[in-house]
Order: structure tokens, then C-alpha cells, then sequence
């Protein structure tokens, strides 16, 4: 249940929300001196992303770009005009390589001729995409039937990461990003954080002296960041990433207002890191529990995700189980075997060696 403070602010699930409505799809919110606030559709269930607009001297900087459509690049013509004032952009900034965030990167550097700025790992994931031939390799057939997909459905997820909202216009080059880099954007001191886990290389960033972080999909307010391991790289252990990256986060004033790259701004942000950690708690539990028996990566994900119903649904689903099965793979919690071509998990047998109880992940955290 929402609530409301004596300022108008609300307060839902332990967290305080200044604005009651986001800006319409276009339109801008001023959040801070010379920081606007940008909606920016998205074509899913989350029809959404924010973007952010600096102010820079005779121009604007921008925080990530929306997706690479038809549509976003007609709400970002009349930005141009209504929001930037007709302003040109100095520079943009890339939180992550994800295609909502870099979708049309390449786009504005070279219509403005500015600079990007962005990590070094989210270039090269920007440039990697998805495979551009139509025929799966044999890597990603192999991936999803040992997740437990009979051939025929591991062919019918290529053609979804295929499609044009997935394939960013890409730039040619970029400045690089590295955890404590600090840009000079209109008089106010951006310091760059990294995250990881949801991405390689994740940069948020904090401006000390005015109390603001730019979390992008670090910390989101409301949903959960996705968290998978991906064809790539099978074995990753990106959840233990992103568990060590909200303890970083930690180390940041919990007074910050922070601007997500979903849903609206928030204050309390060791509140929501909390409550980020306890979310992937649960799922650990709820995966060793249904382990007391062999299980495919797809039984597992049906335990996690029972509301999993689109194939791009199932898809990132099952990424997300896989993350949370190796991490409990490498803290010795789970086994993994072959059977049929298949990976089977299993919960370790109570007194072998390296398996560690569950206790003791909570003690680690």
C-alpha cells in the first residue's frame, strides 16, 4: 500500500518516491538543476525506459539512448526541439550495452558528431550482438538442450534476438569508462561506479555534492534487474557479481536520490538493496529445494518462474535460473551432471566434501 508524506511524497515498500507520475512518453521532468528526466517507450510489458538530460554549457548530454525504432527516433525529434530547446548534444553517455539502453547510440553521435562514453566491456558486448546467421551454431543448440529444450524449441529463440529492436546503431568509437572516472558535466562532478552481474561492466553515476545517482538497471526501484547466464559464456557466475556490486553500492550515502532507468526516482537506496538481496535469497532457497532429486535447468526455471509463459519470457528466464544454479555450483551447494545429453542438478550430499550449507551463503552476504 502507498502512502503519502507531509511533503506529497509516496512511500511504497519502504521506499519514498517524489514524484507521483512519470513525465509522458517524450516529455521531461526537471529532478534536480539542469537534470531532466526523459521517458522514452519501449514495445514490451515494460513499455518504458528512462533516459536522463544534463545540461552542458550551450548544450545537453545524454544518458542512454532507447531502443533502436522508428518510434524512438521520432520521440527523440521532438526532444530536440521542446526539451533540448534546439540545444545540440555535447555527448552521450552509455550506462550498459542492454538494446534499450544503446539502441540508437550510434545514431545520435553521429547526427551531433559528440563523443560516447561508456566502459570498455559494454562497447565490445554492444558490438558482439546476436548471431547475424539465420541458422543456429551448434554452441547455442547445444546451450539450451542441455538446459533441457528439445531441438525443434532451441531453434525458435535465434529468430527473437534477431529482430531490428535488438541490433543498435552502433558507434565507431567511445571514450572509455572505468570505476572512479569522473566527468565534468555543466559545473556538477559525476564520479563513475560500476556495477556488474546484470551486465559486464555496468556504470552508474554519482554526484556527490548534489546527493543524486544515476542508477540505470543497477538499482530499479520496483522489478528486479535480470541476472543470466547467456550462450557466451555457460559456465558465468554473474549472480555473484551482481551480489558482491549491491554491497559496493552500499558504500554510497543511503540519502541519494536515485534516478533508475525504470519506473520512477527514489530515495532509501540501502532499503531497495536489501531488498534486492533478499529476492535472489529466496530463489536460491526455493532452487535447492526442489533439488532433492535430479532436475533440468527447465524444471528448475518452472519452480522459479511459474508465470514464464512467452518464449522470450521462457528465455530469459531460464538465464536467470542458470545464473543462480552455477552460483550455488561454485559455493559447493549444488552438483551438476550429464544424463541424455542433459545437465541434471542436484542438491550435494549432507557431509561431502566443499558442500556448504545454506546458512552459510547468508553469512557470507
Amino acid at each position: 500500500m502507498a502512502e503519502l508524506d507531509a511533503q506529497g511524497h509516496e512511500w511504497r515498500d519502504g521506499l519514498r518516491f517524489p514524484w507521483p507520475q512519470p513525465p509522458a512518453n517524450g516529455q521531461v521532468q526537471e529532478v534536480a538543476p539542469g537534470v531532466l528526466w526523459l521517458r522514452m517507450p519501449l514495445p514490451f510489458g515494460l513499455d518504458h525506459i528512462n533516459l536522463y538530460l544534463l545540461r552542458h554549457g550551450d548544450g545537453w548530454v545524454a544518458v542512454d539512448t532507447g531502443l533502436n525504432s522508428e518510434q524512438t527516433r521520432e520521440v527523440w525529434e521532438e526532444v530536440f526541439v521542446e526539451a533540448m530547446a534546439g540545444l545540440p548534444l555535447r555527448g552521450v553517455i552509455c550506462t550498459h550495452f542492454h538494446s534499450d539502453h544503446g539502441g540508437v547510440l550510434g545514431w545520435l553521435a553521429e547526427r551531433f558528431r559528440c563523443p560516447v562514453y561508456m566502459t570498455a566491456g559494454e562497447f565490445q558486448w554492444l558490438h558482439l550482438g546476436a548471431p547475424a546467421d539465420p541458422k543456429p551454431s551448434w554452441a547455442f543448440l547445444d546451450f539450451y538442450q542441455k538446459a533441457g529444450f528439445a531441438s525443434g524449441q532451441a531453434e525458435t529463440f535465434l529468430p527473437m534476438l534477431q529482430v531490428e529492436h535488438f541490433r543498435p546503431i552502433l558507434p565507431t568509437s567511445f571514450h572509455r569508462l572505468s570505476e572512479g572516472s569522473v566527468l565534468d558535466i555543466g559545473g556538477r562532478r559525476w564520479q563513475v561506479v560500476i556495477g556488474r552481474g546484470h551486465s559486464p561492466e555496468h556504470a552508474c553515476l554519482y554526484a556527490e555534492q548534489d546527493g543524486l545517482l544515476i542508477s540505470g538497471d543497477q538499482v530499479l526501484p520496483r522489478i528486479t534487474s535480470t541476472v543470466n547466464v547467456q550462450v557466451t559464456e555457460p559456465d558465468a557466475d554473474p549472480l555473484r557479481d551482481w551480489l558482491e556490486s549491491i554491497e559496493r553500492l552500499r558504500e554510497l550515502p543511503d540519502s541519494l536520490l536515485v534516478l533508475p532507468a525504470h519506473e520512477r526516482p527514489f530515495f532509501n537506496l540501502h532499503h531497495r538493496l536489501d531488498q534486492l538481496r533478499a529476492h535472489h535469497q529466496v530463489h536460491l532457497e526455493q532452487l535447492l529445494a526442489v533439488c532433492e532429486e535430479p532436475r533440468s535447468a527447465l524444471e528448475l526455471m518452472a519452480a522459479l518462474f511459474p508465470r514464464a509463459k512467452s518464449r522470450f519470457d521462457v528465455l530469459m528466464a531460464v538465464g536467470e535460473t542458470l545464473a543462480h544454479a552455477n552460483y550455488l555450483i561454485a559455493e559447493g551447494a549444488l552438483v551438476r551432471e550429464e544424463e541424455a545429453a542433459v545437465h541434471r542438478y542436484r542438491r550435494t550430499p549432507a557431509g561431502a566434501s566443499g558442500g556448504n550449507p545454506l546458512g552459510q551463503l547468508r553469512a557470507d552476504w
